[in-house]
This record gives structure tokens, sequence and C-alpha cells, in this order.
């Protein structure tokens, strides 16, 4: 039992470790063509741990409550852990598609917005643009100068938080 403990606590931990060494699995295994979308997914440390941890602690309440022995925990045990490695993969699946509504970089493209801090040629300033609705303050950079107050287009975006603006001309 103590062997079903430890594997129980280890998936614990490897949970746990998931949230720190975030993609490192992901990573070691980035250049192996046959395995690409594998380790993203079946083989990904959420789903490693969720199968490991019920394993041992099923395995662990089997051997505990019944008289099956370690054979029988295991047998029990194995489904178990298929089944919550498997809804580990779908959960992370599911919160991994992003249908937040956020907005991303090409919806910043096109929108207008005014000049908060002057730009110089080919330096960085800063803009409002409204965004869904939302005002967002951008960093910016264009190459003519631009002066504050004047309205602008975002042409490109160059990070999440800065933008290669045009001024509008009228």
């Amino acid at each position: 039992m103590a062997w079903f403990l430890g594997l129980g606590i280890a998936g614990v931990v490897l949970l746990a470790l998931s949230f720190v060494l975030d993609g490192l699995l992901e990573g070691l295994f980035d250049g192996i063509a046959v395995l690409d979308g594998i380790v993203d997914g079946l083989l990904s440390l959420p789903v490693i741990a969720g199968f490991l941890s019920t394993l041992g602690f099923s395995g662990a309440i089997v051997m505990g409550t019944t008289g099956l022995g370690a054979v029988g925990a295991v047998v029990i045990g194995v489904p178990a852990g298929v089944l919550t490695g498997w809804f580990a993969y779908c959960l992370s699946r599911a919160l991994m598609r992003d249908s937040s509504g956020a907005p991303r970089d090409d919806d910043l493209i096109g929108a207008s917005g005014s000049v908060v801090t002057s730009i110089p040629a080919h330096g960085y300033g800063e803009v409002l643009v409204h965004l869904a609705g939302q005002p967002v303050k951008l960093s910016a950079k264009s190459p003519v100068p631009v002066a504050r107050g004047a309205e602008v287009w975002v042409e490109r975006a160059l990070s999440q938080s800065a933008v290669s603006v045009r001024p509008v001309e009228r």
C-alpha cells in the first residue's frame, strides 16, 4: 500500500510542478516530429500527474478496503487513472481554446486613436486606441513625427503593448 500512496503523492507533486515548469515536457520533445501533437496533449504533465495520482490513491484505497491485493489494485487503478488522465486532457484542451473574446494583435490593426504623448520620427510615444469600445493606452512608433492630440491609425502590432501607427490625413 505504501507504493500506491507514494505514486499518488508523486502525482500530486508532479501536478504542482506542472504549474511551475509549464511547457517543460513539451520543450524536451520539441524537435521530434513523430511525437508532435502527442506530447502537447496526451503526454503533458497534467495528464501524467492525473494518471499517477489516481492510480496511486485508488490503488491504496482498494488495498486498504478489500482483500484484492496489489494485482487487484492495479486492475482497478489503471482504468481509473486513464479516465482521470483523459479528463485532464479534455479539460486542458477546453481551457486552451481562446474563445474569451480578448483582443488579439490582429484586432488592433486598423483601429483609430489619438496621440497622448508625442511620437518622434522612428521613436516611441503613446496613443489611446478604442478597441471594442474600451480605451487602450499603447506605446506607439511612427516613421514620421506625430504631435500630441493627432488622430492616428494602427498599421501593425509590434507586441502586445506596442503598435506602429500612421497619422490620419484629412
